[in-house]
């Protein structure tokens, strides 16, 4: 029986953990379950699970589920930033899903991966923010780390044994491999005019075409910023240069993500676009387990296509790409700026268009100097943040 921490038991990929979990009940135990403020939610789960732990980054909802809490459950509630650490460190814990959206995942992750725990990276900031460091601190402790993103454990699924086995320290060019291709459906905008995408709504923005996902990796999906975080996840996890990588629009969904070998070969990894398969891949590897998905029927598929990005149509993939060259400290400066600009167009503050445009001034404003440590990475994050609000404030009144 592994025990397991869901960090964002709330959000999309914590739910499809739990399915997965609730499908194999004498293999995997929802220890602890973490979640932001979504009291009912997580009451709902208690319920359902009956966690050792639950924990409330708001301190006034853990209050809430307290009061709320049945004690027979015997659930206890925790709040704060060093007892979540303590959680997913705690001796009980095999396996630590990391699903927290954005900056505020990295903390709990980095705290895990330095805990020597078996960490299912959902994700992307993390290693966005933090690569090198992320990576050394796996070598350190001996972490297992196993990626869940569709594209990535797509990939992962596509590489030789003694590749998977040397995750952050591959070395592609031994293994005979030469281009990791990445592939995305285009989102909801994929054919839409060019000249309509100013007046884009968050609503239209979030009907994603084929996945299932919450509201802010749904608007990165519409701006391709979702690829180009992937991108430089990927960057990280397969030790690649950033030639041996390539974007492709699929629109269909079906092939996540490819692997191209020197002789010619080339092997996509295939499925149904639900992410119950990557987490239950993770969750067992390298076993395999039921999942609940339906099998891919070949003769629904029906055609396959495949096309270049468009970069005018999605500067924030350009932007990511740029950044990544440039190296860590702009993909930190980058994902802040779209975290505060993917937030503002959902709260209806700015168009969909100047998501970019605030990217693009805050990566072009800031000075990148090294970063070494968590502190100096999280004070460039702030430092961003603050930025790309002013950036925001200047825009609207220009």
């Amino acid at each position: 029986m592994q025990n397991m921490v869901i960090l964002g038991a709330t959000g999309s990929i914590g739910s499809s953990t739990l399915s997965v979990i609730a499908q194999n009940p004498d293999a995997y135990r929802a220890w602890a379950l973490v979640a932001h403020a979504s009291v009912d939610k997580m009451l709902e789960l208690c319920r359902q699970f009956r966690p050792r732990f639950a924990h409330m980054v708001d301190s006034v909802a853990a209050m809430e589920l307290q009061q709320k809490l049945s004690p027979e459950l015997g659930v206890e509630v925790t709040t704060g930033e060093q007892a979540l650490c303590e959680l997913v460190s705690a001796s009980e814990v095999d396996t630590v899903m990391a699903a927290i959206v954005g900056a505020a995942g990295l903390v709990p992750t980095l705290a895990a991966v330095k805990a020597g725990k078996r960490v299912l990276l959902a994700n992307k900031e993390a290693l966005v923010m933090s690569g090198e460091l992320f990576i050394n601190e796996m070598q350190r402790s001996g972490a297992t780390l196993l990626p869940v993103d569709s594209e990535h454990n797509a990939i992962f699924q596509c590489l030789p044994q003694s590749v998977q086995q040397s995750i952050g320290r591959c070395d592609l060019d031994a293994a005979g491999i030469s281009h990791i291709l990445l592939t995305g459906s285009g989102g909801p905008f994929l054919t839409s005019p060019l000249e309509s995408l100013q007046h884009m709504t968050p609503a239209q923005a979030c009907k994603h075409p084929n996945w299932s996902m919450g509201p802010k990796i749904s608007v990165d999906s519409a701006t391709m910023m979702n690829k180009g975080l992937e991108f430089i996840e990927a960057r990280w996890l397969f030790n690649t240069g950033l030639d041996e990588l390539k974007v492709v629009i699929h629109p269909q969904s079906v092939i996540h993500s490819m692997v191209q070998y020197r002789d010619g070969s080339v092997l996509a990894q295939m499925g149904n676009p639900d992410m119950r398969t990557p987490i239950a891949h993770c969750m067992a590897y390298p076993e395999r387990i039921a999942a609940g998905v339906e099998p891919l029927d070949f003769f629904k598929v029906g055609q396959l296509s495949f096309f270049e990005p468009d970069f005018r149509r999605f500067p924030c993939l350009a932007l990511a790409m740029e950044a990544c060259r440039l190296g860590q400290e702009a993909t930190t400066v980058l994902n802040a700026a779209n975290e505060v600009a993917v937030a503002a167009f959902l709260q209806g503050r700015i168009g969909f268009s100047r998501i970019a445009a605030i990217n693009e001034a805050c990566l072009g404003q800031l000075s990148l100097q090294r970063q070494d440590s968590l502190e100096a990475i999280l004070a460039l994050d702030a430092g961003a943040r603050r930025m790309a609000e002013r950036e925001i404030d200047r825009q609207a009144q220009a």
